[in-house]
């Protein structure tokens, strides 16, 4: 009976999924956590899986002698589906990086349960700067773009060329309420006024009554403080109340060219929008979004999977370097002491608060007889410094800042 007991539980370990040997660093196993269903799969979903593998292939899919696994996951944009996932993966699957998570609530929730557990958070899809200031910690790094950055840079020029009084339309969560401080404070900054808000449910079906109200309120400029299908549907409807005809203007405060694509450019030309990526940059953008393309449906990549493949990429150097992926702080650490450099963001650092620096890009979209062809959508109106496109390091409130001035 004892001799049966022990064959039954030898047999159960085999079975069960090997999270020692990959916490051991036998394998270096990461998680693309996403909406790979809802009003965000286009911007990352599926085509973030593709971005990861893609830096994983690169490695050989293997590093330090370790094997390379991607798995991925839907969080539905739901932060108590996304924990759930995620301490699964962690405690009994042995993932130990989590990247891209768009939805600002549930990256809030992942960047605590990955310092809880000392595992890393790399975010490439949410948008809150809250990510690199008050809920920084040492096994966060924000890639891609942030609230701040999108307010500096499409606020910024929207105010100084004369669009001095808005209306915020807000996806009423941590997001959408993350880009509306943060591009009313640009707003005031510059000498323009906020006459007012209204905030709508995710994943809204309808916006005529929102809109309404942005209408009503005269302002010369209506923000869209919301992303994905709901940017789409905020604009489509402006279209049909003829909001832009009747002399207001529209400004996109977080638009991927996914949206674009989805909305044509009859309904999106004159659109401003502030990007980290697009892949017709430069040389390098280009060579690698025809790749990624070619492997994602003839799809050019968003800002959000061209970050997955670039914090991949330096998440896997930083555990080249270390010869472990165990200790998920040290890996963070040694992320921020390496220059970051790939194709798709050029050369960058990442700051102590977590931060990854590189320029940013002002943008508007092409009118439909002056694009060349497919996925030619923008025209550069500037591009922002990296010096400049993100918060001052000592404005955040991260707590790791005054540690990192101690030293």
């Amino acid at each position: 009976m004892r001799l049966a007991s022990r064959l039954f539980a030898f047999a159960l370990t085999c079975l069960m999924p090997s999270a020692a040997m990959a916490q051991g660093g036998k394998v270096v196993k990461i998680g693309v956590l996403n909406d790979m269903s809802g009003l965000y799969a286009d911007l990352g979903g599926p085509g973030s899986v593709v971005a990861a593998k893609m830096a994983a292939e690169e490695f050989g899919n293997k590093v330090a002698g370790m094997p390379i696994e991607i798995v991925s996951a839907d969080h539905q944009n739901k932060p108590d589906i996304g924990s759930g996932i995620a301490t699964k993966w962690i405690d009994v699957d042995g993932v130990d990086a989590i990247l891209d998570v768009p939805n600002s609530g549930v990256a809030l929730a992942m960047a605590k349960i990955a310092s809880d557990k000392n595992k890393v958070f790399i975010d490439s899809g949410a948008a809150t700067s809250d990510l690199t200031g008050k809920a920084c910690t040492p096994n966060t790094v924000h890639w891609t773009y942030d609230t701040w950055s999108l307010a500096n840079g499409t606020g910024k020029y929207v105010v100084k060329a004369g669009g001095d009084t808005w209306f915020f339309l807000v996806a009423d969560y941590a997001f959408g309420k993350a880009l509306e401080r943060d591009t009313k404070t640009v707003v005031e900054a510059n000498g323009g006024k906020v006459l007012g808000s209204v905030s709508h449910p995710l994943n809204a079906s309808d916006f005529s009554s929102f809109l309404l109200q942005a209408q009503a309120s005269k302002a010369k400029i209506i923000g869209l403080a919301n992303a994905g299908g709901d940017t789409i549907n905020s604009i489509k409807a402006a279209s049909e109340f003829g909001i832009v005809q009747g002399g207001q203007k529209m400004a996109g405060l977080l638009v991927f060219i996914s949206d674009i694509h989805a909305l044509g450019l009859k309904a999106a030309n004159g659109l401003q929008l502030t990007s980290a990526f697009y892949w017709d940059t430069n040389d390098a953008t280009r060579a690698w979004s025809k790749k990624f393309a070619a492997r994602h449906n003839g799809r050019m990549p968003t800002m959000v999977q061209a970050g997955v493949y670039a914090g991949v990429l330096h998440y896997l150097k930083a555990v080249q370097a270390l010869k472990s992926d165990e200790d998920g702080k040290a890996v963070v650490a040694k992320m921020k002491s390496l220059p970051t450099d790939d194709p798709a963001f050029g050369k960058g650092t990442i700051r102590a608060d977590g931060r990854k620096i590189h320029p940013m890009y002002l943008f508007e979209v092409k009118k439909p007889n002056e694009s060349k062809g497919a996925w030619d959508y923008y025209k550069l109106i500037r591009e922002i410094p990296a010096a400049e496109a993100f918060r001052p390091l000592d404005q955040g409130a991260c707590p790791l800042v005054a540690a990192a001035a101690k030293k």
